[in-house]
């Protein structure tokens, strides 16, 4: 190639911009097409709740067929998880949440196993994952993974009981838990910050591990700083929810109707609640990230240690019956034969073909 021809390419001056300055758009496009998946898990005794706080975060009815048992049918209950799955857009913005909730946590007489179910419920979905990991089709798997999971404290103990440090001991290794105190509103200031100090007392001495808010950058800015030390300061959140709307002082608020007056859900002088939504939805990435690469990883490492064959996954496919696994070089040889059986057909058929064109 002459230097004349390269003399066009020469006179264009890059002005200082390359343009990969665009590439978080087309992260972000492409995110945006494919929407979001999150599974949050909710824990406590009935009555706490857990369901109408979950339908207040997300301004959606998750729990339209539910139906509460009686206080007979509670004693004799067991354990049984409840997943449900909404589609929720927001700005063309598509998050697919599934919440997991547990009725019958607690309520037993005796609640010694109660918490087996919900350990054997979040082992499953790491084993989907893992067999669907290690499948053929990678390209479309589920992330049904619980990425967070709020456990419900009662306000009307002093403390932890015995059973939420026996559960939250079992599971802090394996799920993010974020601990809530219910029904914020029947305590006052005092008794609430009380309680919470309290709270994160027996949390530390019994060694539990809680998810830590990500630590901020120095390069962040201080808004975001000042609401990641607020987000800090308030664990455990203390919140109240509400479905119904009421009128204060001439605007619609979500609330509590009491005889002294309105508790509102929104106010962040009533209750935890905006503090509790803000934590959720502006680190969902980064529980995201901590369940993928260290309750997952855990798990996979764990279950890869052990030497067990992972389960493949059970998908229709022409190579349905599989011989053992032991046999391996003899089940290439025999696909690479039929490869090139197949390859010779072919090339009779193209053949063929040409002599009739002729």
């Amino acid at each position: 190639m002459s230097n004349e021809s390269l003399k066009p390419f020469r006179n264009i001056e890059t002005p200082g911009y390359v343009g990969f300055a665009n590439l978080p758009n087309q992260v972000h496009r492409k995110s945006v097409k494919k929407g979001f998946e999150f599974t949050l898990m909710v824990v406590g005794e009935s009555g706490l709740g857990k369901s109408t706080l979950v339908n207040t975060l997300f301004l959606a009815d998750l729990y339209p067929e539910r139906i509460v048992p009686d206080a007979i049918e509670k004693t004799h209950q067991i354990v049984k998880l409840d997943a449900s799955t909404v589609e929720i857009e927001e700005r063309g913005v598509k998050l697919r949440l599934t919440v997991v909730d547990t009725p019958g946590f607690g309520d037993a007489i005796d609640n010694t196993d109660s918490f087996r179910s919900i350990i054997q419920y979040i082992d499953d979905q790491f084993e989907r994952f893992l067999r669907d990991e290690s499948g053929l089709n990678r390209r479309n798997i589920v992330d049904n993974r619980i990425h967070c999971c709020f456990y419900f404290i009662s306000p009307f103990g002093h403390g932890l009981k015995p059973l939420d440090i026996e559960f939250m001991k079992q599971l802090h290794n394996k799920v993010n838990i974020v601990p809530v105190i219910a029904k914020a509103d029947v305590l006052t200031k005092k008794e609430m910050l009380r309680l919470k100090k309290r709270v994160l007392e027996e949390i530390e001495s019994n060694g539990i591990k809680i998810y830590p808010l990500p630590d901020c950058d120095s390069d962040e800015d201080e808004e975001y700083k000042e609401q990641v030390r607020q987000l800090r300061e308030s664990v455990p959140f203390a919140v109240c929810g509400a479905n119904t709307l009421l009128e204060v002082r001439g605007r619609k608020v979500r609330g509590r109707l009491y005889p002294w007056g309105v508790v509102e859900v929104e106010n962040p002088d009533h209750c935890d609640f905006i503090k509790l939504r803000t934590m959720l939805i502006t680190h969902m990435q980064d529980l995201q990230e901590v369940t993928q690469e260290v309750h997952y990883e855990n798990y996979r490492s764990e279950r890869l240690a052990k030497g067990a064959p992972v389960p493949k996954r059970q998908t229709p496919s022409v190579f349905e019956e599989k011989p053992p696994t032991g046999d391996k070089d003899r089940i290439l040889q025999e696909k690479e034969a039929e490869l090139r059986r197949m390859q010779e057909m072919l090339a009779k058929m193209e053949a063929q073909m040409q002599q009739q064109q002729h």
